[in-house]
């Protein structure tokens, strides 16, 4: 006659280590499709443009051309100082210029110009468009 031998509870991990893959995925799927806006409430102006989606530096032109740089007051020289601060340590971000529509249009082209002389590839202005609220060149 044979011994048979009492196996103990057996509890197998693949499963529970497969769902909680897939939620670690899912929660760094979500965290990059996350648009990350550093700006000031403006009126923007009317107008079709493309979606930008993802982490980037804002410039805000208020109705009275005061100037902001990710929320915080600076003037036109502080502004591109910063950003060219930030693309010499290699943060190659976009440059989003939200200008109320009551603001001057010159400034918000001086600025371009003077992005643009300091390196800055990309630099666009935000829009309201028919969508939900968009960036376009």
């Amino acid at each position: 006659m044979s011994k048979l031998r009492r196996r103990g509870v057996r509890l197998e991990m693949t499963s529970l280590m497969d769902v909680m893959f897939l939620v670690l995925v899912f929660f760094i799927y979500c965290i990059f499709d996350m648009a990350v806006h550093k700006g000031v409430k403006v009126e923007l102006p009317n107008a079709a443009g493309a979606d930008e989606k993802g982490e980037r530096i804002v410039i805000t032109i208020a109705a009275d051309d005061s100037l902001q740089f990710n929320a915080i007051p600076v003037t036109k020289d502080e502004a591109i100082s910063r950003v060219s601060e930030l693309y010499k340590v290699n943060m190659r971000l976009p440059v989003l210029i939200s200008g109320d529509h009551r603001s001057s249009l010159g400034l918000g082209i001086e600025l371009i110009e003077s992005l643009k002389k300091c390196g800055v590839e990309k630099v666009s202005f935000q829009v309201k468009g028919e969508s939900s609220g968009a960036g376009a060149k």
